[in-house]
């Protein structure tokens, strides 16, 4: 009878230190970390934007008319469809000839 109540009594401890450690394994380990998270991201996109604030700027672009730009944006869609040639293969060296 012995036996059996150690055994009880330590398998139910068995059981709760194994539950506690299931438990532990979905804390957070690493709550620096989590706190940083994007930070980096978040460095990048601002180091890269020239202006952050050129969405309030509601000048219109100058340069450009709108028949040269639309005339350009049309040839820039039709170099996808025909794109143009980048070199012509030519017969430089002569013919093979078996002797």
């Amino acid at each position: 009878m012995t036996n059996a109540l150690f055994s009880t009594r330590f398998g139910g401890a068995l059981t709760a230190a194994a539950c506690a450690a299931l438990l532990s394994a979905c804390a957070s380990s690493t709550p620096v970390l989590d706190a940083n998270f994007g930070d980096a991201v978040r460095q990048a996109r601002a180091a890269q934007t020239l202006n952050p604030n050129a969405s309030a700027n509601r000048d219109p672009v100058l340069g450009i008319d709108g028949q040269a730009g639309a005339a350009a944006q049309e040839r820039y869609q039709e170099s996808f469809k025909s794109p143009p040639k980048t070199f012509e293969v030519t017969n430089i060296g002569g013919g093979l000839t078996g002797n």
